[in-house]
Protein backbone atom coordinates (compact mmCIF):
# COMPACT_ATOMS: atom_id res chain seq x y z
CA UNK A 1 0.00 0.00 0.00
CA UNK A 2 1.57 3.25 -1.17
CA UNK A 3 0.93 6.40 0.83
CA UNK A 4 1.99 9.99 0.32
CA UNK A 5 1.94 11.80 3.64
CA UNK A 6 2.19 15.58 3.59
CA UNK A 7 3.18 17.91 6.37
CA UNK A 8 0.53 20.13 7.87
CA UNK A 9 -0.02 23.48 6.16
CA UNK A 10 -0.37 26.74 7.99
CA UNK A 11 -1.74 30.24 8.07
CA UNK A 12 1.00 32.73 7.22
CA UNK A 13 1.13 36.43 6.52
CA UNK A 14 1.88 37.79 3.10
CA UNK A 15 5.60 37.94 2.55
CA UNK A 16 6.21 35.03 4.87
CA UNK A 17 7.66 31.59 4.22
CA UNK A 18 6.48 28.03 4.63
CA UNK A 19 8.01 24.65 3.87
CA UNK A 20 5.89 21.67 2.85
CA UNK A 21 7.17 18.12 2.97
CA UNK A 22 5.83 14.87 1.57
CA UNK A 23 7.03 11.36 2.33
CA UNK A 24 6.28 8.29 0.22
CA UNK A 25 5.83 5.11 2.19
CA UNK A 26 5.20 1.56 1.08
CA UNK A 27 6.96 -1.26 -0.71
CA UNK A 28 7.88 0.44 -3.98
CA UNK A 29 10.42 -0.20 -6.71
CA UNK A 30 11.13 3.33 -7.91
CA UNK A 31 9.79 6.86 -8.14
CA UNK A 32 9.96 8.95 -11.29
CA UNK A 33 8.70 12.52 -11.28
CA UNK A 34 7.55 14.06 -8.00
CA UNK A 35 5.69 17.29 -7.67
CA UNK A 36 3.35 19.68 -5.96
CA UNK A 37 -0.01 20.86 -7.23
CA UNK A 38 -2.57 23.19 -5.69
CA UNK A 39 -6.26 23.88 -5.89
CA UNK A 40 -7.92 27.09 -4.77
CA UNK A 41 -11.69 27.27 -4.16
CA UNK A 42 -13.57 27.38 -7.44
CA UNK A 43 -10.44 26.64 -9.46
CA UNK A 44 -9.02 23.57 -11.11
CA UNK A 45 -5.99 21.81 -9.67
CA UNK A 46 -2.86 23.35 -11.12
CA UNK A 47 0.81 22.48 -11.28
CA UNK A 48 3.09 24.28 -8.87
CA UNK A 49 6.41 22.51 -9.40
CA UNK A 50 7.85 19.16 -10.43
CA UNK A 51 11.24 17.52 -10.09
CA UNK A 52 12.70 14.49 -11.83
CA UNK A 53 14.88 11.81 -10.29
CA UNK A 54 17.90 13.59 -11.72
CA UNK A 55 16.88 16.93 -10.19
CA UNK A 56 15.47 18.72 -13.23
CA UNK A 57 12.81 21.14 -12.04
CA UNK A 58 9.81 22.81 -13.60
CA UNK A 59 7.81 25.65 -12.05
CA UNK A 60 4.57 27.43 -12.75
CA UNK A 61 5.27 30.99 -13.87
CA UNK A 62 3.36 32.34 -10.88
CA UNK A 63 5.83 30.80 -8.39
CA UNK A 64 9.15 31.08 -10.23
CA UNK A 65 11.75 32.80 -8.10
CA UNK A 66 9.70 32.35 -4.94
CA UNK A 67 9.25 28.58 -4.56
CA UNK A 68 11.90 25.87 -4.60
CA UNK A 69 11.23 22.17 -4.98
CA UNK A 70 13.70 19.53 -3.82
CA UNK A 71 13.74 15.79 -3.22
CA UNK A 72 15.66 13.10 -1.41
CA UNK A 73 15.83 9.95 -3.52
CA UNK A 74 17.00 7.83 -0.59
CA UNK A 75 14.29 8.91 1.83
CA UNK A 76 11.63 9.19 -0.92
CA UNK A 77 10.64 12.67 0.10
CA UNK A 78 9.83 15.84 -1.78
CA UNK A 79 9.82 19.33 -0.31
CA UNK A 80 8.46 22.69 -1.36
CA UNK A 81 10.06 25.79 0.11
CA UNK A 82 7.70 28.72 -0.37
CA UNK A 83 9.01 32.25 0.13
CA UNK A 84 7.47 35.68 -0.40
CA UNK A 85 4.04 34.17 -0.10
CA UNK A 86 1.08 36.05 -1.53
CA UNK A 87 -2.64 35.82 -0.75
CA UNK A 88 -3.15 34.27 -4.20
CA UNK A 89 -1.00 31.32 -3.08
CA UNK A 90 -3.83 30.31 -0.76
CA UNK A 91 -4.94 26.81 -1.74
CA UNK A 92 -4.91 23.16 -0.82
CA UNK A 93 -1.51 21.80 -1.83
CA UNK A 94 -1.19 18.22 -3.04
CA UNK A 95 1.92 16.08 -3.29
CA UNK A 96 2.19 13.87 -6.38
CA UNK A 97 4.51 11.04 -7.38
CA UNK A 98 4.85 8.60 -10.29
CA UNK A 99 5.56 5.26 -8.67
CA UNK A 100 6.50 1.77 -9.86
CA UNK A 101 5.49 -1.09 -7.61
CA UNK A 102 7.84 -3.58 -9.26
CA UNK A 103 10.32 -3.67 -12.12
CA UNK A 104 7.57 -4.95 -14.43
CA UNK A 105 4.69 -2.62 -13.56
CA UNK A 106 4.13 0.77 -15.21
CA UNK A 107 4.47 4.07 -13.39
CA UNK A 108 1.24 5.04 -11.66
CA UNK A 109 0.19 8.46 -10.34
CA UNK A 110 -0.31 8.78 -6.59
CA UNK A 111 -1.57 11.77 -4.62
CA UNK A 112 -1.33 12.96 -1.07
CA UNK A 113 -4.40 13.91 0.91
CA UNK A 114 -3.81 17.63 0.52
CA UNK A 115 -2.77 20.27 3.01
CA UNK A 116 -4.23 23.76 3.44
CA UNK A 117 -2.02 26.80 3.01
CA UNK A 118 -3.61 30.15 3.76
CA UNK A 119 -1.83 33.45 3.18
CA UNK A 120 -3.35 36.50 4.82
CA UNK A 121 -2.90 39.98 3.43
Amino acid sequence: QVQLVESVGDLVQAGGSLRLSCAVSGNIFSINVMGWYRQAPGNQRELVATITTGGTTNYANSVKGRFTISRDNVKNTVNLQMNSLKPEDTAVYYCNADIKWTRFTPYTDYWGQGTQVTVSS
